[in-house]
């Protein structure tokens, strides 16, 4: 097999040849580190490359079973821990110490079938809606090298729309799926607060606002990996409503007929860039066509109180975070290990009180309150992902330690994806829309908390009426 139909396949097509003994693990697994080598110099997605053992687990004997069967794949450089790989979180002061065991997720990847080739790069500590840091350099979109994949998991993006895998990991605490799928024209999920687990190492991560799952070329393959890492253990702190009893075999269902609320205007009324209004005008309209309730509604937030909770938690989370590794590596956190905005967060962090962080939680609270009232009335949000095309790498700089300069900017920026972290809900970006630049403009859809798979079954149906798969980055090496 050579690249140029290795590329043709998702990573459920892939898995299938295997199957079929049309091609093996090790072809694919080579073809995969090939292309690696061939445009990581270019994208700077790649931060650790572990392919002595990929090559090795391809070759093994019994072959790789599972969905995804011989399928290459990469894990983010945050959470997913896998023995003997380090886990830095693109942070100078997280050493590079390989990681004496596999987290639950790793390991349901790993039966799933799933060939690690190593880990994709991050901002420091994922806290940005880009992939610049100090310690790796600036991942590149392959739709445009000098744009940003979005973050944190645009390690990740760039790797799957390149091409090297068909899926990637990827998490999500504010938009961190959703953004570089939509900068990369990719499939990006956030599932429910509490469809995995983060076992056995920790409960929850930033209080609940982050999970874990993966980015795709094709909704199947999100469906699919649902059912790979979709399940609690016990002794989890949250637990999502049960699913099917496959994401996949239920998620190609036509969907009933919907109603759907769509916003052209920000939360506080400001407006948006005219691609991403004309994304959202394209995938209303398009869903009308599919014979589905179509209205222009937002649902209403207090912003006032609901940024500075969301900002106290994960600043307090941060700073918990970094004392956490300066304790267990015998280090003191300065000024000079970190990015000027990561220590602005730290030091914001130390100062949340107790009490303040009780209230700020609260806050959090209220906003998933009045997410679901909406939902009343509505069976799915739909609004941009993002309030602007993808951005050129250097726009925003890391080294502000204001914070309340630092963010602005990057609120306007990303001004939705961070509310279903807040209230848990699953979301999902879509590859709908290219402007004249030739940039993937992604279009997110919400729906309750628990209902996966109402968007699932959306996303399968958008894809058929407006298949993406000819958008795929032609990078050239």
């Amino acid at each position: 097999m050579q690249f140029s139909e290795y590329v043709k396949y998702d990573g459920l097509g892939l898995a299938e040849l295997v199957r079929q003994k049309d091609v093996t693990a090790a072809e694919l697994t080579d073809i995969a580190i090939a292309r690696a080598e061939a445009v990581n110099p270019a994208l700077n997605f790649l931060v650790y490359s572990d392919f002595d053992r990929a090559r090795a687990a391809a070759r093994r004997d019994p072959p790789p079973n599972g969905l995804f069967a011989g399928v290459p794949f990469l894990l983010k450089d945050i959470l997913a821990f896998a023995k003997g790989m380090p886990t830095r979180q693109g942070a100078r002061f997280i050493p590079a110490i390989p990681f004496p065991h596999d987290s639950v997720l790793t390991t349901r990847f790993r039966e799933a079938g799933l060939i690690f080739l190593g880990k994709t790069n991050v901002p420091e500590f994922g806290l940005l809606p880009l992939t610049e840091s100090k310690l790796y350099g600036p991942a590149r979109n392959p739709f445009a090298l000098d744009r940003s994949t979005g973050g944190s998991s645009g390690g990740s993006a760039a790797a799957v729309a390149a091409g090297v895998v068909p899926l990637a990991h990827a998490n999500d605490g504010g938009g961190s799926i959703r953004i570089p799928a939509s900068c990369c024209g990719l499939v990006g999920l956030k599932p429910t607060r509490g469809r995995g687990t983060l076992a056995p190492d920790m409960g929850e991560a930033v209080d609940g606002l982050a999970v874990d799952h993966v980015l795709t070329r094709s909704v199947r393959d999100t469906a699919a990996a649902l059912d790979v890492v979709g399940a609690n253990i016990q002794g989890d702190p949250y637990w999502a409503p049960p699913g099917p009893s496959s994401w996949l075999a239920a998620h190609d269902a036509k969907p009933r007929r919907l109603r759907i609320a769509f916003s052209l205007r920000k939360l506080d009324g400001g407006g948006l860039h005219a691609d991403s209004v004309a994304a959202v005008q394209s995938a209303a309209k398009l869903c009308s066509e599919l014979g589905h309730i179509v209205e222009e509604a937002t649902p209403e937030f207090d912003l006032a109180a609901l940024v500075p909770a969301f900002m106290a938690v994960w600043t307090a989370n941060l700073a918990a975070a970094i004392d956490f590794v300066a304790m267990v590596t015998f280090q003191t956190p300065s000024a000079d290990l970190f990015e000027g905005l990561t220590w602005g967060m730290y030091e914001a962090g130390k100062r949340v009180s107790g009490s303040e962080y009780l209230i700020a939680k609260q806050a959090l609270h209220r906003a998933a309150r009045g997410a679901a009232k909406f939902h009343e009335s509505h069976d799915l949000w739909l609004a941009a992902t993002l309030g602007a095309p993808p951005m050129k790498i250097g726009t925003f700089d890391i080294d502000e330690r204001d914070i309340g300069k630092g963010f602005v900017p990057l609120f306007d920026y990303v001004p939705f994806t961070a509310l279903q972290n807040v209230t848990g809900q699953p979301a999902i970006s879509l590859p709908l829309f290219w402007n004249a630049e030739g940039l993937p403009i992604g279009v997110q859809f919400a729906a309750p908390f628990g209902d996966e798979l109402t968007l699932l079954q959306v996303a399968a149906e958008l894809e058929r009426a407006a298949p993406w798969s000819r958008h795929y980055a032609q990078i050239k090496v």
